[in-house]
């Protein structure tokens, strides 16, 4: 949990002052969509989203967290399974409405995080 802790940290601090226009700060439930092929419909399943003040997303699916902290122009995108660091890589990135796109290049891999319904507090 600590190494968790301290990839939000780090993360945060690379993503800059300002968050990019987005949805509001809170938990939401989601869809994050893949696509591994250019060709290719992205994949979707459902996630659990906490968009946090300052621009930082944790991305929850199962036992896999995406930690994602964009400023101005680019995400930090750290993939986290429990305290271990599986990636990370930088991307630009785009909001439209509730959807959240933005491509990992170097593994030609594209994302969508489709926030749904704000979720109550846990």
């Amino acid at each position: 949990m600590r190494a968790a802790l301290l990839i939000v940290t780090l993360v945060a601090a690379a993503a800059g002052p300002a968050r990019a226009a987005g949805p509001v700060p809170g938990r939401y439930d989601a869809l994050l969509c893949v696509g591994t092929r250019a060709d290719a419909a992205l994949t979707c399943g459902a996630a659990d989203v906490e968009l946090r003040t300052g621009g930082v997303l944790s991305v929850r699916v199962a036992d896999i967290v995406y930690v994602l902290a964009h400023g101005p122009r680019e995400l930090v995108v750290a993939t986290l399974h429990g305290p271990m660091t599986v990636d990370e890589f930088r991307a630009p990135f785009e909001w439209s409405g509730g959807t959240l796109r933005f491509s990992d290049t170097a593994k030609a891999v594209r994302y969508e995080v489709r926030l749904g319904a704000r979720s109550q507090a846990r």
